[in-house]
């Protein structure tokens, strides 16, 4: 069963009492994440990044690993610790991208009281990523990362909702699809479950990898985005197809059932909402559809972002050519609208069912 809230003219043709949801559970109460869990998290980038130091930006609430290896602070993992939390969300970002990206979300599931892990994916968010981005093991680095986050945090008797943005929705979905029992929900912003025809085809040719190796020469980490790659490396993305067949080859002989939030715009076309489709009618449970019509021509990759993050990052222009179709990063005009109806639908996992506010 799927509940749609499609955007048109800034209507939601559904409407929700979201301000009174937070109400309806307020006797659910939860610890703090332990200090043994911030060890663990913070182990799986001692490992990855080598050397980690001391970060100088900070909040009170917040655990963030930093490194000399990284671009910046902003591209560090963190985890927003809620007091009396009410579960713990984790969120992976996506290709090319850093967990900046979910730094709105997170800093408004986190009001809500929820602990907020926002992880780092190999090879993403460093000052050199050549060697990365050209790994023959990467998609398993990529899935170890994911077990490796998600055993930290699924050790508990809290709520566990896994979700992602783009490539990181794929990496949630994957772990979901394997794992129904240890989470609460799923969430997809843009998710990157099925791309373009002609990318998906191009997959598909014999020896493309090595040669996209070749193609993507040394990789750029630096560019108009201090929080981002200034381009997708075509290896990775192979890499990501790969990912997305795993997820088809595994839905296609096996039942699973869990609820599914899926935010996604109808002008996306780096990741089709195709994909969303799919996985909706192949896994049972009561979904959440929040679909952005094509008259507000929102690209992939800002959906996730507010102003707050469009005025952080800063963005040089200059370096871009502006007239080009998404070049030039842009706030989510129903950021709002789609943080409310989010955390409708996951207070209604958390809780006692109840019914939408007509």
């Amino acid at each position: 069963m799927k509940a749609v809230f499609k955007i048109i003219n800034n209507q939601i043709f559904l409407s929700c009492a979201i301000m009174f949801v937070g109400l309806m559970h307020s006797e659910l109460a939860y610890s703090l994440i332990t200090d043994e869990q911030l060890s663990k998290f913070e182990s799986i980038y001692e490992q990855e990044l080598a050397e980690i130091n001391r970060c100088n930006n900070q909040k009170a609430y917040e655990f963030k690993v930093c490194s000399t290896a990284l671009k910046n602070e902003g591209n560090a993992p963190y985890i927003l610790r809620a007091k009396d939390s009410k579960g713990t969300i984790v969120l992976f970002h996506g290709l090319s991208d850093s967990p900046f990206f979910f730094r709105s979300i997170a800093e408004h599931l986190h009001r809500n009281q929820f602990n907020i892990v926002v992880p780092l994916t190999p090879g993403h968010g460093k000052l050199d990523a050549d060697d990365d981005m050209q790994d023959s093991q990467l998609q398993a680095r990529w899935y170890q990362h994911v077990n490796d986050v998600m055993r930290i945090f699924t050790s508990t008797e809290q709520p566990i909702i896994v979700g992602g943005f783009s490539t990181g929705a794929a990496f949630a979905t994957w772990y979901s699809i394997r794992n129904p029992d240890n989470i609460t929900a799923l969430l997809s912003f843009s998710g990157a479950l099925e791309l373009s025809s002609s990318a998906e085809s191009m997959s598909r040719i014999w020896g493309i990898k090595t040669l996209s190796k070749w193609l993507d020469g040394e990789y750029e980490t630096q560019g108009p985005n201090p929080y981002k790659y200034p381009k997708v490396a075509s290896y990775a993305g192979l890499v990501l197809m790969d990912v997305i067949y795993d997820i088809r080859d595994y839905l296609e002989t096996n039942e699973v059932k869990f609820p599914i939030f899926a935010a996604h715009s109808m002008s996306d076309t780096t990741t089709l909402f195709s994909g969303i489709e799919r996985l909706t009618n192949a896994v049972s449970g009561e979904h959440t559809i929040f679909k952005i019509d094509e008259s507000y021509a929102l690209c992939h990759a800002d959906l996730v972002l507010d102003q707050v993050q469009i005025n952080g990052i800063a963005f040089k222009k200059s370096m871009v050519d502006v007239r080009e179709e998404c070049a030039v990063p842009m706030a989510n005009p129903l950021h709002q609208q789609m943080l409310d109806t989010l955390t409708f639908f996951i207070e209604q996992q958390i809780g006692q069912p109840s019914e939408l506010p007509q």
